[in-house]
């Protein structure tokens, strides 16, 4: 690849990063985003992943979206939610930085996508399940509302980020993941 192409990827792999920490924040928003910045023409997709910015897609991306976050403003819903969300996160994770990364060779894209995007993911995602766990505990689900609200806040942000700024989404998924981190370890001394 010539040189310039090389930055064009590296700016595609930190796009994908971003928007897999985020779907480990809220699983569908993400990839609503990322759908529309695509309709939009603002980051082009790999060929496969065309269905992103589909009318179907995007309508049942922005169902799913609209959905996923009532939910988590449910007491009780918003826990047993975090069961089936952590593998879509994952699985979320894996495809955003999939269809963004179109101009590597498959086997580095798939690779690349499965343990940065899927591991990214996953990780934001199980540091929200223990941040949702101990709020539940520590207020009887009172702070829930709050903790959906910041997730919510920052799936949007950092996925806003990653398309126009992908380099700051990066900055901003490692914000969150120090936040919760720091959040957790706090708890715990106390």
């Amino acid at each position: 690849m010539p040189e310039f192409e090389w930055l064009d990827v590296m700016l595609a792999i930190a796009a994908g990063v971003g928007l897999a920490a985020a779907t480990g924040l809220r699983v569908f928003l993400p990839m609503l985003v990322l759908g529309c910045a695509a309709r939009a023409e603002w980051i082009p997709l790999g060929a496969d992943f065309g269905w992103l910015a589909s009318n179907a897609g995007l309508i049942t991306l922005a169902m799913a979206t609209l959905a996923e976050v009532a939910a988590y403003y449910l007491p009780v819903i918003d826990n047993a939610l975090d069961v089936v969300a952590t593998p879509a996160a994952v699985i979320a994770g894996i495809v955003t930085l999939a269809a963004v990364t179109s101009d590597l060779p498959a086997p580095m894209r798939w690779t690349l996508a499965i343990i940065a995007g899927g591991g990214t993911a996953g990780m934001v995602q199980s540091l929200t399940t223990v941040a949702r766990l101990k709020s539940t505990g520590f207020t009887a689900g009172l702070a829930n509302p709050l903790l959906a609200t910041i997730e919510l806040v920052g799936a949007l942000g950092v996925s806003v980020l990653a398309v126009v700024a992908p380099l700051l989404a990066i900055v901003g998924a490692v914000m969150i993941v120090a936040i919760y981190r720091r959040l957790r370890t706090k708890r715990v001394r106390t």
